[in-house]
């Protein structure tokens, strides 16, 4: 039963909010209402029913006595009282005409059936005029008079006043409310761009609690700017002081004479690929500020270039339009994608999707791809999977898909590593939502 509940429930806290809000409020002023009304007309309409018999036993009584004299003074009696007699002109059932939803024609029927009075029928399908079928000793008459003699007609009264209350009452509370939700939802925008790599102005405001949480939310992203900044000066500089010894010892092997010094200056270029390596990984989550690109364009830019070092195909790319992105993250991350498919495979697609909701950018090779209880593991910092990639063709530092999950991340995006069903290797997507 919840399940089905939570099936139809609203997604937004405002909709929740304003249903938690109105529901109470409609379920008790409905019932309140309907049980009021329904009583209301019972009561009024039994007692105007109760004075009614009295001038219907009172006209019963001219007709009683028979004759065209009787039935004369009953007509000018009729006529001052407001009632109409007339002669029925086909033969009168016994069963009383009403409809189901009438609450003050069931009054009616059951005080007029109480009385001494000999009805036959009591015909209410029409709404304006009550029908009432009479077996009298000069025959049988049917008296008709106006509906409203036995209707209240101030009970619609009520009604206005219910739906002008609850209106009124509603707008001073959906005020009041989105007033107090206003805060949480701009905490939960700040999170979500955050998320996204995006970072916007929040100044925590509201209830204590949220005041608190918004506090808490500010603190922590704070915090993690200075761990990232903090990071990324430490290897940056790490990697600068080191390129020069570096430098030294590459100059010195090379004009050295030790038949050793050909394999020693392929550690030192080892070294540097590594140190780039750990460059790239830290710029990767602390990029420049995010810029309007054709995503489409940027894919079709990188393709071209990696082209030039490897047979790589770009496939019939979908969708246009313009997206905030960091465009140099995005290349890395793609280049590092094409790189390890054309070292792993010696086929290679790209193709870009771009949809309403998310960019895709998928990359495919025919290498020997990554199992899939190892696929997780393979996008951590450090981690390299020989006996899913061969070693053998080339060497690296284990920051390759590392680098390209950051960098999803940091756009508010992942990385999704599959088998390719069309080369069947490693099929590795980027999605990115919009």
């Amino acid at each position: 039963m919840l399940g089905f509940l939570k099936s139809y429930m609203p997604r937004s806290l405002y909709a929740r909010a304003a249903l938690i809000l109105l529901v109470p409020i409609l379920t008790l002023q409905g019932t309140i209402a309907l049980v009021f009304i329904q009583r209301h007309f019972e009561q009024v309409t039994q007692q105007m029913a109760e004075y009614l018999m009295i001038d219907l036993d009172y006209l019963v009584s001219f007709l009683e006595v028979g004759g065209d004299t009787s039935l004369a003074e009953a007509q000018t009696v009729a006529r001052a009282l407001h009632f109409r007699i007339e002669a029925p002109d086909r033969e009168v059932g016994n069963t009383d005409t009403l409809a189901f939803e009438d609450v003050s024609g069931r009054a009616l029927i059951s005080t007029l059936r109480a009385g001494d009075l000999p009805i036959r029928r009591i015909d209410l399908s029409d709404p304006r005029r009550v029908f009432v079928s009479i077996d009298t000793a000069a025959g049988p008459f049917v008296i008709s008079f106006e509906r409203r003699r036995i209707a209240a007609t101030n009970a619609h009264q009520l009604l206005v006043l219910i739906g002008v209350l609850s209106v009124l009452l509603t707008f001073v509370s959906y005020v009041f409310l989105r007033n107090q939700l206003r805060p949480i939802k701009r905490l939960a925008e700040a999170s979500i761009e955050y998320g996204k790599g995006r970072v916007i102005p929040y100044r925590p405001s509201g209830a204590t609690e949220v005041r608190a949480a918004g506090a808490a939310f500010a603190e922590m992203r704070n915090r993690i700017e200075r761990q990232v900044q903090q990071r990324t000066l430490m290897l940056s500089g790490v990697s600068h002081d080191l390129r020069t010894p570096l430098t030294r010892l590459k100059l010195a092997l090379s004009i050295s004479d030790d038949p050793d010094a050909p394999d020693m200056l392929g550690d030192v270029e080892e070294m540097e690929h590594m140190l780039d390596a750990f460059l790239d990984f830290t710029r990767s989550d602390a990029e420049a500020e995010l810029e309007y690109v054709d995503p489409i364009a940027l894919v079709g830019d990188t393709v071209a270039k990696a082209q030039r070092v490897g047979p790589v195909t770009l496939l019939q790319s979908e969708g246009k339009g313009m997206m905030q992105l960091r465009p140099d993250s995005i290349r890395r991350a793609l280049d590092n994608l094409i790189a390890n498919a054309q070292r792993y495979g010696t086929h290679v697609t790209v193709a870009a999707q771009l949809g309403e909701r998310n960019l895709r950018i998928i990359v495919e090779d025919d290498g020997p791809g990554i199992p899939a209880a190892l696929r997780e593991e393979a996008t951590r910092p450090f981690v390299r999977l020989d006996p899913a990639r061969n070693q053998d063709k080339g060497s690296g530092v284990g920051l390759g898909l590392a680098i390209v999950a950051d960098v999803a991340r940091s756009h508010g995006g992942q990385l999704r590593l599959s088998q390719s069903e069309a080369l069947g290797g490693l099929r590795a997507e980027i999605v990115i939502a919009r």
